[in-house]
């Protein structure tokens, strides 16, 4: 695909599967979870009522890891009928603190591809999930230097980007966002008439899946981070 990004001033990415592994973790605790609840139900049923917590629950306590928690607690007492012991809870609550504090994996390339664009472009984070836990990354993982803002979205829509560009005080045609998800990071900028760039992970959260029928949908795909500099 040929692109022009001769007009782009402001660089954005997302930050979780983009910038450094997360979606990993969340799939491991997963199957934790799955083996700590294997004597009430199927792992394929645990999993599938494990995701419909996290859909019921996703209005009221956003994205990130907290969340997740309390949905694995409240799908753990759905699931055993309330009967799963107290020892289960605290190994779910213990799992999910281990999250918070696994150190930050930074993706192949990033602290490259961000030392180069940085003398040429604005970039900015825009990334779903728990503030703090998101503020704690962007510090452990040694990028805030790059970076002349960062936002914590609750939710990564159309009308979430215009007034973040709107506050900022960014065209839309001078930015480009690039990031792993179709959903969140691509679609919406598109219709909103910026850029996009997909660099695809390796692991997909089921909510963030999509399908593309528009094949008019005009966005770059790259295969890895490093593949952005001969672009911009």
């Amino acid at each position: 695909m040929e692109v022009d990004y001769s007009a782009i001033k402001v660089v954005g990415f997302d930050a979780d599967d983009t910038l450094w592994v997360n979606e990993t973790y969340f799939r491991d605790a997963e199957e934790q979870f799955a083996s700590l609840l294997d004597g009430f139900e199927t792992k394929n049923k645990i999993d599938q009522e494990l995701f419909k917590m996290e859909m019921k629950n996703l209005e009221l306590y956003g994205y990130g890891i907290k969340g997740f928690m309390l949905s694995m607690v409240e799908s753990a007492l759905d699931i055993s009928n309330n009967t799963v012991s107290q020892a289960t809870i605290t190994k779910l609550l213990n799992l999910g603190k281990k999250m918070i504090s696994h150190p930050v994996e930074l993706l192949e390339g990033v602290n490259e591809v961000l030392e180069m664009l940085s003398d040429r472009y604005r970039l900015i984070v825009l990334t779903k999930g728990d503030l703090l836990d998101q503020e704690r990354k962007i510090e452990r993982s040694g990028l805030s230097k790059y970076f002349h803002h960062v936002e914590v979205l609750s939710d990564k829509k159309e009308e979430n980007y215009l007034n973040l560009l709107d506050h900022l005080e960014i065209n839309v045609s001078e930015f480009l966002m690039i990031g792993n998800s179709l959903k969140s990071d691509v679609l919406p900028l598109i219709n909103i008439g910026a850029q996009a760039v997909h660099v695809p992970f390796h692991t997909t959260w089921q909510h963030e899946e999509v399908a593309i029928e528009d094949e008019d949908v005009k966005y770059l795909k790259i295969n890895r981070l490093t593949d952005i500099l001969k672009y911009l």
